[in-house]
């Protein structure tokens, strides 16, 4: 970015609201919470700060790290040690070649506890050492209320989460490209074992087929955790996230939590006084150059506090190319960042040649420049 002195702005708002229900709400589970997919805020909470077991929704952990760590077309030889694990599988045998990318999908579609050690002793070596990158990463996102032991969620009393740590795992996790889009599939179609050979695996969540715009997110169940479901949906530009831990009836739960969730964000449009701004240019085929601030649209349940502060230089050299970011607009709410925009070139402007315009001349608009810091 071409830089020198930055102008900043607070500019006025224009709220339009949508009117929302404020109806009460109760749901079965023990630790509970809705949360704005777009900011983290919460809108609905029952005891989403205790810490509870969370069986397969550990996986959101697991099948993040799998995506981080990339290179999903690699095959891996599964052996004696990954598949020595009790509980729900997708099929794996000492001896099988699979790919990552469909340890993935038997991770998060079949809740396969053999993918999730297989997945395990790829990244970490040892199981160990895997939960202990789980909580470095839990550390990473800020996640106060969880630890974990096992890349399954199998039960161990030193193996905890919250409803509102969860969400904001979850929350993170949905950014990455490869991780939403497995979660949010109702089948796949892979191709493994040794030979490798053709199956289709189900996604065991029902909310993909039982509320529209659902995009995920993970079930799990032990006889100690109780049901557990973390879900998400994104529906006329709003996105929210909910989980539930040891809810008996976690589906209609999740139905009503979702919907309760989408009626209460209003979408408000942060709409500048000014939208456009001129940036003189050095040295350029055109003394200026105009860029736009179109308006933003926020989704919180919150109408008030926020603001726009935009970062453009006094002025710019040449040659400016179109798409160049020049500066960008970063808007809050009550004073905390909530997202951020560049703001880009719409035009080429080269460089001055010399015979068009003498030197002193491109000098004296420098000084002119100058005056006004």
């Amino acid at each position: 970015m071409k830089k020198l002195l930055t102008v900043f702005v607070i500019i006025s708002l224009f709220m339009a609201v949508i009117p929302f229900n404020t109806a009460a709400l109760s749901v079965s589970a023990k630790g509970a919470v809705v949360i704005n997919g777009d900011t983290g805020e919460i809108i609905f909470s029952q005891n989403e700060n205790a810490r509870l077991p969370m069986a397969s929704t550990t996986k959101i952990m697991t099948g993040l790290l799998l995506c981080e760590y990339g290179n999903l077309d690699k095959e891996i030889t599964v052996t004696d040690q990954m598949v020595r694990v009790e509980g729900s599988s997708m099929g794996l045998l000492p001896g099988d070649k699979v790919t990552l990318h469909d340890l993935l999908y038997g991770l998060m579609l079949a809740s396969g506890n053999d993918a999730a050690n297989t997945v395990a002793i790829v990244i970490g070596g040892t199981v160990p050492n895997f939960a202990k990158k789980m909580n470095d990463k839990a550390k990473e996102i800020g996640l106060k209320n969880t630890n974990f032991v096992t890349p399954s969620g199998l039960d161990d009393e030193n193996h905890y989460t919250t409803a509102y740590d969860l969400a904001m795992l979850t929350k993170y996790a949905m950014q990455n490209e490869d991780f939403a889009l497995a979660v949010g599939s109702q089948s796949a179609t892979l191709n493994y074992g040794n030979p490798p050979y053709r199956r289709t695996l189900i996604n065991h969540n029902k909310l993909l087929k039982m509320v529209d715009g659902c995009v995920g997110v993970k079930t799990g169940f032990t006889k100690k955790s109780g049901r557990c479901l973390v879900s998400a949906v994104k529906r006329n530009g709003k996105y929210v996230i909910a989980v539930t831990l040891n809810a008996p009836n976690d589906w209609q739960d999740h139905k009503t939590m979702l919907e309760y969730g989408l009626n209460s964000i209003k979408q408000t449009e942060i709409t500048p006084k000014s939208t456009s701004y001129k940036i003189p240019v050095i040295s350029g085929e055109k003394e200026n150059i105009s860029v736009e601030i179109k308006p933003f649209l926020i989704n919180s349940t919150e109408t008030d506090g926020f603001s726009c502060e935009i970062y453009l230089p006094r002025f710019i050299y040449a040659p400016v190319k179109r798409g160049e970011v020049l500066g960008k607009a970063v808007y809050k709410q009550n004073g905390k960042m909530i997202a951020e925009n560049e703001i880009l070139a719409e035009e080429d402007i080269p460089l001055l040649k010399q015979e068009k315009k003498p030197f002193y001349k491109i000098l004296e608009n420098f000084l002119h420049i100058a005056q006004n810091f």
